[in-house]
């Protein structure tokens, strides 16, 4: 069995082209059947899509790498040639050390942050649901959790993180002099958006607002943090009444553009706003990053903010690369050990028919009346008789090395001394 995965990330590709590539968590399912139809044959297929990752992991009895990267660069619109040169593509034990390091926030932009591993979890329940996932894939994610359980509860890896909406709020502070004086958009109700409008409201911005496609979700968001609704579609009106604006929803198409935002300038009088595009694909058209009286911010562009405190926690990275090492061994034993599966099931089912015979045997001669201690001795002897009889057999096959080689193992096997080949 081969396993392989290949993806881009935030250190790989730039957004724009990850943006390509970002599927929802409804599109997974389908997305996954189409990419089973294109493979061909049993392939077990896992799809994970974040903000700031794309990566496809797959099982088979034959790897299908570039066959995976030709399906994944058409559905992105992109050459193969194009794609490769931003993506990375691993094998076997490569791919378990990626997935545990991914699950463990090792391969996060903010290190140890702890969403990933969710996000993992749902990526592997929506390839259950669509019935793409086998007994490799399932058992390499499961050893991933648990690796990632242990590197949370044993080291300080996710210790002095800043998280994508704590450094908003800190971006947010070096422009405003004070947060309790802004209007506050957010644009969204996911979890992303949850945690930025936590930030921003223990800041008690004067007033916040929540704009979202589905109107009960927004509401329910609202409430918890005491905040008014709006309609996408009245965004446009309502644009140039806020200070700051975070936007991440799972839109294909920029749901803000560049003449709202002017319109919205015009109307503040060049009062300067703040907006962060989380989203990916983005949200907020990027020319306007151009408007100078807008400080617009994208997740890369908040890198450098969130690798704060990295520093104090690469002891904590080598302690997890410890845990992450013994995990991937542990895998890939369990890998090996697979390949003899069949040959244990035909050994139990050899030694079942062996066995069912020689007791219709047994039960014939007691029918007859024949002694049971001879019955016995005769059934001990039939079975050892056909347990041998292979063995023996393959003692006698084959040329002198052959015949040597099965004597070496066959001795191994059963604890028997061997004659040195050079004793006369």
């Amino acid at each position: 069995m081969s396993v392989w995965a290949l993806g881009i990330n935030h250190e790989t590709a730039p957004l724009d082209l990850r943006g390509r590539f970002a599927f929802a968590i409804d599109q997974v399912p389908p997305t996954l059947q189409q990419l089973k139809a294109s493979l061909r044959g049993p392939t077990e297929v896992a799809l994970l899509s974040t903000c700031n990752r794309t990566e496809i992991y797959c099982a088979a009895e034959q790897a299908a790498v570039d066959a995976t990267l030709e399906w994944l660069a058409q559905t992105g619109g992109v050459s193969s040639q194009t794609l490769t040169q931003h993506a990375y593509m691993l094998t076997d034990e490569q791919v378990a050390r990626h997935a545990f390091r991914v699950a463990s926030g090792l391969d996060s932009m903010v290190l140890g942050e702890p969403q990933i591993l969710g996000q993992l979890k749902d990526a592997v329940r929506a390839a259950q649901d669509a019935g793409a996932l086998g007994t490799t894939l399932h058992q390499m994610f499961q050893r991933s959790f648990a690796v990632a359980k242990e590197v949370r509860t044993t080291t300080e890896i996710g210790a002095h993180s800043i998280s994508m909406s704590a450094a908003a709020v800190r971006l947010a502070g070096q422009l405003f002099e004070n947060l309790n004086d802004i209007h506050v958009l957010f644009v969204g109700a996911g979890e992303m958006i949850e945690l930025a409008a936590a930030h921003f409201s223990a800041k008690q911005p004067k007033t916040m607002a929540i704009a979202n496609r589905t109107v009960a979700r927004g509401e329910k968001l609202a409430a918890q943090i005491g905040a008014k609704t709006l309609r996408l579609a009245e965004i446009p009106d309502h644009l140039h009444e806020y200070d700051a604006v975070v936007s991440c929803t799972a839109s294909t198409l920029p749901i803000i553009g560049l003449g709202a935002v002017e319109r919205a300038l015009k109307r503040r009088k060049h009062r300067p706003m703040f907006m962060v595009d989380l989203a990916v694909p983005r949200d907020i058209e990027p020319e306007v990053k151009d408007l100078s009286d807008v400080f617009l911010y994208t997740v890369d562009d908040l890198a450098q903010v969130v690798k704060t405190g990295k520093d104090q926690r690469q002891a904590a990275v080598v302690q997890a690369e410890a845990i992450i090492d013994a995990g991937v061994r542990q895998f890939m034993n369990w890998m090996g050990q697979r390949h003899s599966v069949p040959l244990i099931q035909h050994l139990h089912t050899q030694a079942a028919q062996w066995q069912a015979a020689e007791l219709e045997k047994a039960q014939r001669r007691l029918a007859k009346g024949e002694p049971v201690d001879q019955v016995m001795q005769l059934l001990a002897q039939g079975l050892t008789q056909k347990m041998l009889h292979p063995a023996l057999s393959a003692l006698h096959k084959g040329d002198p090395a052959q015949r040597e080689q099965t004597a070496i193992t066959l001795a191994h096997l059963f604890d028997a001394p061997r004659r040195d080949p050079g004793e006369i």
